[in-house]
């Protein structure tokens, strides 16, 4: 809607805004009869679907990565495709390859056969066990949504997003993110194990005779409708002010920068770290309701923006240092002066 829009055009606008507040909400209900006790991690999960992110899941296995990501992909009517990446996995295995297959004459020719990355959701299961080779075949993915492979550049179903998990425990075999690829990831989001009320639910609901079937509630369009407007939501100058600073903040070479962050920290925040803050804490206050985003929803999005994004040195690692308290103290501290 514009400042020249007519009466007509505002009250369609408002009904379809309406309805996609009513699909977001009836999707985290669809995921919620699946999923049990991790409602903060599928609120994320939403916000970065609104923010058009990729989402890095970390946790001990069992925690149920897996499901959620299926579950997400049902609930929101998104084609979905999982790898399941191990240390002989090839790229081509995940984009595609150029096989001969029969031609009109009777020669042979060369087919292109697209790969499970053609999907609006691929989930990339234990992404950390694949060599950095096969792991650097979803960089062009993640960032321009497209794939080249057999001499063309192919576009990638819209909207599409990239669910990778990793399991932080077992980590024998595995081999660490470039961080041109972690940087790529929205955000990075640790699932935790379930207390002891909430592991009960799931007992009971997963070791019964009841089955509860999820049902589609959104559809692709509907993600795509979200999108756009999600990056309508305004953000004050001062906002986008203290966003900079916060990122600068993290620089260990700037001049008077924190002592901690010139001691511990190897680099900081880079500007698509920057961009995705704004952009999540836009989707933040869509979700809650609010007309522009605040501090607190900054706040809420911060950790899982940032966590992947400052990366520690050796002593830094040696001491360790917890990065979640250290991006919190800088967040308040530059938030304060507002």
């Amino acid at each position: 809607m514009t400042a020249t829009s007519t009466p007509t055009q505002i009250s369609e606008g408002l009904a379809r805004l309406s309805q996609l507040r009513d699909a977001l909400g009836h999707t985290r209900t669809a995921i919620g009869k699946a999923v049990i006790g991790q409602e903060p991690v599928v609120d994320l999960m939403l916000i970065a679907l609104m923010a058009g992110g990729h989402v890095l899941l970390e946790g001990p296995p069992g925690v149920g990565k897996t499901l959620m990501v299926r579950s997400l992909a049902k609930a929101a009517g998104l084609s979905f495709s999982r790898v399941q990446f191990t240390p002989d996995l090839m790229p081509a295995d995940i984009t595609g390859a150029s096989v001969l297959v029969p031609g009109t004459e009777g020669r042979a020719q060369l087919e292109f056969r697209k790969g499970p990355i053609f999907a609006q959701l691929l989930l990339a299961d234990e992404i950390n066990r694949a060599t950095p080779r096969t792991q650097s075949a979803l960089l062009e993915a993640m960032q321009e949504g497209t794939v080249s492979a057999g001499g063309a550049t192919m576009m990638l179903p819209r909207p599409f997003f990239v669910l990778a998990t990793q399991n932080p425990i077992e980590m024998e075999g595995t081999y660490t993110l470039p961080e041109a690829q972690i940087d790529r990831f929205l955000f990075r989001i640790d699932v935790p194990y379930p207390d002891r009320d909430v592991l009960a639910r799931i007992l009971a609901a997963t070791t019964g005779t009841e089955d509860d079937e999820l049902t589609q509630a959104m559809s692709a369009e509907d993600i795509v409708a979200l999108q756009a407007h999600v990056r309508s939501v305004p953000i004050a100058s001062p906002l986008q002010q203290a966003v900079a600073d916060l990122c600068l903040a993290t620089q260990p070479g700037l001049p008077g920068t924190d002592k901690d962050v010139a001691r511990y920290i190897r680099f900081g925040v880079s500007p698509r770290g920057a961009q995705s803050l704004v952009i999540s804490a836009k989707a933040h206050a869509f979700m809650a309701g609010n007309s522009h985003v605040s501090v607190e929803d900054l706040r809420a999005v911060l950790l899982p923006v940032m966590r992947h994004r400052v990366q520690l040195n050796f002593e830094g690692r040696a001491a360790n240092v917890d990065i979640d308290g250290l991006l919190l103290r800088l967040f308040d501290k530059i938030m304060s002066r507002i």
